[in-house]
């Protein structure tokens, strides 16, 4: 395995995760990538994107609670009346990442790819959070139409998807710090500011992987 850079980021909604990781990757000259790796997986596997933008960062409907850590080893699939089934769209996105992660370095957002990398020695975890009314005032920005009511709601519903998502296919718990090397607040040190602090950490553990 290429001892390349990839710095993974898990972030609560509207924390500016996905500002924090294209920051990242301009300042490192890594690849870039958060929706993009829905493309990169529906050309691997053959699939149209519609699977995966369907599942993408969702638990599945249907918990196959024995099973479920089983997509990440190579387990079949078991298809669901729609054809696919979520777990079996997981393990493809999972194949890319491992691929991505082969060929490059890169930063990757969501998608349990801290979990997927885990073995991997450049591999850095980072995760965003932030106060709820920053999130808000952040969502509220970026929808038209939406006042902060909707903001608050939009932000609580679909950080439970995501701690499902996380939960399910991983043996972590999303958002714990224990499940991550670094948990950054981006209301105390700003979208800049974590950058810095995840490309600092991350130069630090390169060192200590560069044999001397």
């Amino acid at each position: 395995m290429k001892n390349n850079l990839i710095i993974t980021i898990g972030r609560q909604f509207g924390s500016g995760g996905r500002e924090i990781g294209k920051i990242l990757s301009e300042m490192l000259n890594l690849k870039y990538y958060d929706k993009e790796l829905i493309l990169e997986a529906s050309k691997a596997s053959g699939l149209c994107t519609e699977h995966f933008e369907r599942a993408d960062e969702k638990a599945p409907n249907r918990f196959f609670n024995a099973l479920s850590k089983g997509w990440l080893s190579g387990a079949s699939g078991m298809p669901t009346s729609g054809g696919w089934s979520d777990e079996m769209v997981f393990k493809f996105q999972a194949d890319v990442i491992r691929e991505i992660a082969e060929r490059e370095s890169a930063v990757i957002v969501g998608r349990c790819a801290d979990y997927i990398l885990r073995d991997h020695p450049g591999c850095v975890s980072a995760f965003i959070h932030a106060d709820m009314d920053d999130c808000v005032q952040r969502i509220v920005s970026r929808n038209c139409g939406i006042d902060e009511r909707e903001a608050r709601e939009l932000a609580h519903k679909r950080n439970k998807l995501r701690t499902a998502y996380y939960n399910f296919y991983t043996d972590k718990v999303w958002g714990d710090g224990a499940s991550y090397d670094i948990c950054i607040n981006s209301s105390i040190v700003g979208t800049q500011g974590a950058a810095e602090l995840i490309a600092l950490f991350a130069r630090k553990k390169m060192e200590m992987n560069t044999p001397k």
